[in-house]
């Protein structure tokens, strides 16, 4: 062969292998955009909000329960979320997440466990929150990282699909369904 086919095969293998690569990017949230209803959080997390939820490990096997009550209120571009868990096994936990509103559907956040400062945005009926949580476990502490999708449903149902990783790798999924009172 000539190192002119050389060079077109190279080319035409570069060109196969960055389809592939932009066949597994991962999706955004301004794909969402014509989506409705729209999802404005500080709408629908005002008031009082009763969630239900389940962690899997990465494998599927559902090892936690829990429902949670959400206390909500805003107060121009500040809101506050006082989240109380009660697990299956019968403990409870308290969360009170301090968010703030920025231009083009932004919000930041923080919580007595969050490690620094969640980030997330809203585009059409998704919203996106990604943070790092301090989990306590077996008496140690781990720091993981959380990448939340929600989704607004009709009758004012979110639902909420989070995968927890550390390193890179997946330690496994929650879902979570939401429903204003």
């Amino acid at each position: 062969m000539t190192n002119r086919r050389y060079l077109l095969l190279g080319l035409l293998g570069l060109l196969a292998g960055s389809a592939v690569l932009a066949g597994c990017a991962s999706p955004q949230v301004t794909d969402y955009a014509q989506e409705s209803p729209a999802l404005e959080l500080d709408r629908y997390f005002n008031g009082r909000v009763r969630a239900h939820g389940l962690f899997q490990k990465r494998g599927g096997e559902v090892v936690r329960r829990f429902t949670v009550v959400m206390d909500c209120r805003w107060e121009g571009n500040q809101g506050v979320l006082d989240e109380t868990f009660t697990y299956s096994d019968g403990t409870a936990q308290r969360r009170i997440w301090r968010l703030t509103k920025h231009e083009g559907g932004r919000y930041t956040g923080t919580a007595g466990d969050v490690v620094g400062e969640a980030e997330g945005q809203t585009s059409g009926n998704a919203f996106r929150w990604n943070y790092t949580l301090r989990l306590p476990i077996n008496g140690k502490e781990y720091d993981v990282q959380f990448d939340d999708w929600m989704f607004l449903m009709e009758d004012g149902v979110l639902l909420n699909r989070a995968t927890m990783s550390k390193f890179g790798v997946t330690l496994g999924e929650l879902l979570v369904s939401f429903t204003k009172e």
